[in-house]
């Protein structure tokens, strides 16, 4: 009884996932059902997931047998085999690829944070000082003082690294420093820390970063890190906001190129590009994206999973 109710609730969450009505649009978008529609996308979907893929005999035989046994029309061996195509099995990828970005599971972000020899995370915070502290902590506003409390947290060790007090006006990005200490490392940022060139020291470093999309940044998409096909709207060569507006996607993952000024040297600062990575979580509340900035790459980390770790 156990493994009926386990097989059923499977079952119940891999349709709620993949609706008949999905699976059949993307079917036709990528050309993969003729006119006549004699195969019938969601029977020959389950029947490859739940008979086929997960049985102990692996034939195509069996398989068109499965397919037979549950679809309202038989298809002939020879009219089965030739719908075995390359684009069915662009359209099967297409499925898995939908599965995953829908399922993030948090403890596998957990895993993968692992690999990090430490976890940082900057911030800074703003003390209100009696006014008469004015002239040594200057505040933003007159006749007010004000400290600013900057902390280099490590998440990974529950220890403050490094900690800095100034006067108010003194920015945040200010007091963090790139360097070789940040190898292997993530750091997570606010939007107080958001710089180019600091993520391309950080990248140059062998330290990795996710920091939140400034509103005025507005890099221009270089590569599409989730190929989307059939109906969606190609995004490479565009700047991001331009095309935000247009998308109701559930995850933007793109690669983006920024341009920056390095460091001074030799009296001059010569201009530089970086590429970097663009992922957007839909916030269906707001009608928009949450928008973060990374170099680490979606072979390990997925939209969701940034999210999470930003989040989390």
């Amino acid at each position: 009884m156990h493994n009926e109710t386990s097989s059923s609730r499977i079952m119940r969450r891999l349709t709620t996932l993949f609706p008949s009505e999905f699976l059949e649009e993307h079917a036709e978008e990528l050309g993969v059902v003729e006119r006549d529609r004699k195969l019938q996308i969601p029977a020959f979907v389950w029947a490859f997931v739940f008979g086929f893929a997960a049985g102990e005999s692996r034939t195509l035989a069996s398989f068109r047998r499965c397919y037979n046994s549950t679809a309202d029309k038989t298809i002939s061996p020879g009219g089965f085999y030739q719908r075995l195509t390359p684009t069915l099995a662009e359209y099967l990828r297409d499925l898995v690829e939908h599965g995953l970005d829908e399922v993030a599971v948090p403890d596998a972000v957990d895993a993968d944070i692992d690999r990090f020899r430490d976890v940082m995370i900057a911030d800074g915070t703003v003390l209100r000082l009696h006014e008469f502290l004015s002239n040594e902590y200057e505040a933003c506003h007159e006749e007010q003082a004000g400290a600013k409390l900057h902390l280099l947290h490590n998440a990974t060790d529950q220890t403050i690294e490094r900690i800095d007090v100034t006067d108010e006006k003194a920015h945040d990005s200010t007091l963090f420093k790139t360097g070789p200490w940040l190898e292997n490392r993530l750091v997570l940022f606010d939007l107080a820390y958001f710089k180019y060139r600091r993520f391309a020291r950080i990248d140059e470093n062998g330290g990795y970063f996710v920091s939140r999309l400034k509103q005025n940044a507005n890099p221009v998409i270089t590569d599409e890190l989730r190929e989307w096909r059939g109906r969606a709207i190609p995004l490479e060569g565009k700047q991001l906001r331009a095309v935000l507006d247009d998308l109701d996607r559930k995850y933007i993952d793109v690669e983006v190129e920024v341009e920056f000024k390095r460091g001074p040297y030799n009296g001059t600062r010569s201009l530089d590009t970086k590429r970097f990575r663009v992922v957007g979580v839909r916030n269906e509340d707001a009608d928009d994206y949450h928008l973060y900035m990374t170099n680490l790459t979606r072979k390990e980390f997925f939209p969701a999973d940034l999210a999470q770790i930003v989040v989390g």
